[in-house]
């Protein structure tokens, strides 16, 4: 077996229709981005609209996609991303106390614009997933509180079953930092995760909920605990053979972080060789969170990992 140095963390390299989608963006081509986004999975067209979202200078163009087709809610969803990301930039990631009341109002005014087109798709269709999940990162961004959350998201779950971007912005959404508590969402992840199909990367979820949970903590006592938790390492190790460990584990939407945030666990907890399971899964492709934050810093970790799964001093 090939075990790559290399550490590649370009998403590309996994999900080829991203380029070929902001390519056809760039040439303003909608028929070819429609052509695209209708061929692939709901979780793929959702993955895709929300990563094309962050491309520059879109509301132009989409507003008169919407002009000439106003039930087209790929146009929608990609609108509706794409203000709210430009109202976080506005906002951007510091804490609450620190944004001015300017970078608030323009937060709030670019996510009710975006919510109001969202609105406009969904009266269109009801089953958009696309369109629920931004609508879900909308009610965050817009504290519209858990009762409202929830009702999106079973709108959501109700039209597509196990739908994974939609699931993790619930998910995000579950941390005590939002709207919910550490119990709640690992509940939530851990459920989800077992109702997927087998094999499927849904593993993701309880997985990452456990990452939110450890790289916050205040303490290393507190780490510690969290790493010894029979019932956490139980309900992880359960979900990971019904996920990334299952002989039919796939390479749908969300493969990748899978498979990367159970190395990151398996290494955490020394089990050698579901880390270098993972790894032979993963080849050279890689996601930084949870090895760090920074991608130079995750690579030099990533590569200590894979050399001690390997069989190699670590």
């Amino acid at each position: 077996m090939s075990h790559p140095s290399d550490v590649v963390f370009d998403p590309a390299a996994a999900y080829p229709d991203i380029p070929v989608l902001t390519a056809a963006l760039a040439r303003r081509d909608w028929s070819a981005c429609r052509a695209l986004l209708d061929s692939v999975s709901p979780a793929d067209r959702t993955s895709l609209i929300r990563t094309a979202g962050d491309e520059k200078d879109l509301e132009g163009f989409l507003r008169e996609v919407l002009r000439k087709d106003p039930r087209d809610g790929a146009a929608s969803a990609l609108l509706g991303f794409h203000l709210i990301y430009l109202g976080w930039e506005i906002r951007t990631a510091a804490w609450a106390k620190d944004v001015t009341p300017e970078q608030w109002a323009g937060f709030r005014d670019h996510l009710c614009r975006a919510e109001q087109a969202l609105i406009d798709a969904s009266a269109y269709d009801r089953s958009d997933a696309a369109v629920w999940t931004a609508r879900l990162l909308a009610a965050r961004g817009l504290s519209l509180g858990s009762a409202e959350s929830r009702r999106r998201y079973d709108r959501l779950s109700a039209a597509v079953p196990h739908h994974l971007p939609g699931q993790m912005e619930l998910a995000w959404g579950l941390e005590p930092k939002w709207f919910g508590s550490w119990e709640e969402l690992h509940e939530f992840a851990r459920d989800s995760a077992l109702a997927a199909p087998p094999g499927s990367p849904h593993g993701l979820l309880l997985a990452e909920a456990f990452f939110a949970r450890y790289t916050t903590a205040d303490n290393d006592a507190e780490r510690g605990s969290l790493l010894h938790d029979q019932r956490m390492r139980n309900d992880l190790y359960r979900v990971a053979e019904h996920s990334v460990l299952h002989p039919e584990f796939r390479r749908d939407y969300g493969w990748v972080r899978a498979a990367n945030t159970f190395a990151a666990y398996f290494a955490l907890v020394q089990d050698q060789p579901n880390t270098a399971r993972m790894f032979g899964v993963l080849g050279n492709l890689a996601v930084a969170d949870p090895w760090s934050h920074q991608e130079a810093d995750a690579a030099v970790r990533i590569r200590q990992a894979r050399t001690w799964a390997f069989g190699g001093a670590r």
